[in-house]
């Protein structure tokens, strides 16, 4: 039989937002009906079984499309696959809901938190994946900005820690509400925002241009990342994402250098000619044209 938009969303526990999304990138098609409306059969609930089941452990949109789509894709072995990272992921929920427990206890009781379990849950050996991941893909100055990091962050305080993480929720929440409100990433209101992410980031480590930029292509393009904005929005890292290039490309972005005027052969008393007045002004040639307007210096 079957199912509406409405329907579906409802029976597996998502947005009809996010239905719409899946249908607009090609993940999830439904039928159309001859009233216009979307209706999902089998074969499309138990795509979507996968799809979010695959989401849930953090596998992005993408590669969920790729895997899906494979000529050779096995669902059995799809869901032998899927049934061990399930009980993997598990077992690591188990360790943060305890982390979850023992932070309660200590707030509750009024005690000292301990920073160095704040954490539990989160492996060192993921947290070593993703640090080699970076520095794989970015080199030498992502070995860096992950030193000074960790330096930075272990230096501040338990309740700073805490700040540290409410902090960028609610600059996420902010940005959640520019994408129900219809904003693009360029308004004046979400680069105002993206200016205040930015100097979160610098909370723990100072990018230049190119780095804030590489830092929004890892939110739509790393697993880990990718999931955890969809939860909040299935828009929010592509969203972000763009305001971060915008704000790289705009104001972090040193200004190009400006080629002295030669003044030399200029004599006040010559009366301009038909040759003198070929020559366009500086501020409507091609090259003062693409020159943008100095930037202001970014602020961390």
């Amino acid at each position: 039989m079957r199912q509406t938009v409405k329907q579906v969303a409802k029976a597996a526990g998502i947005s009809v937002r996010a239905l719409h999304h899946y249908d607009q990138i090609g993940l999830l098609t439904p039928e159309i009906g001859g009233n216009g409306y979307r209706y999902y059969g089998e074969q499309e609930l138990l795509r979507l079984q996968r799809i979010v089941f695959y989401r849930e452990l953090g596998i992005s949109l993408a590669e969920i499309g790729r895997m899906l789509d494979d000529p050779a894709f096995d669902t059995r072995a799809a869901l032998l696959d899927l049934r061990q990272r399930v009980a993997d992921d598990i077992a690591r929920r188990r360790d943060l809901a305890g982390t979850i427990d023992r932070t309660l206890a200590l707030l509750d009781a009024g005690k000292p938190l301990d920073a160095r379990r704040l954490f539990d849950g989160v492996t060192l050996a993921r947290q070593a994946e993703w640090e080699a991941e970076l520095v794989q893909r970015y080199g030498p100055p992502a070995a860096s900005a992950i030193r000074q990091s960790q330096q930075t962050l272990a230096a501040l305080p338990s309740a700073g820690l805490l700040d540290f993480k409410a902090d960028i929720d609610a600059i996420h929440a902010r940005f959640v509400t520019f994408i129900e409100r219809g904003l693009t990433p360029d308004a004046n209101e979400v680069q105002a925002e993206t200016a205040q992410h930015y100097r979160w980031v610098c909370r723990s480590w100072r990018p230049d241009a190119s780095a804030y930029a590489a830092l929004g292509t890892l939110y739509t393009e790393q697993a880990e990342f990718d999931a955890m904005f969809d939860a909040l929005h299935p828009q929010l890292a592509t969203f972000l994402a763009e305001a971060m290039a915008i704000h790289a490309r705009q104001v972090l972005a040193p200004a190009p250098a400006t080629a002295p005027q030669d003044t030399s052969a200029r004599s006040p008393q010559r009366t301009p000619n038909r040759t003198s007045l070929s020559v366009a002004p500086a501020s409507t040639s091609p090259a003062a044209s693409a020159a943008p307007t100095a930037p202001p210096r970014a602020q961390c």
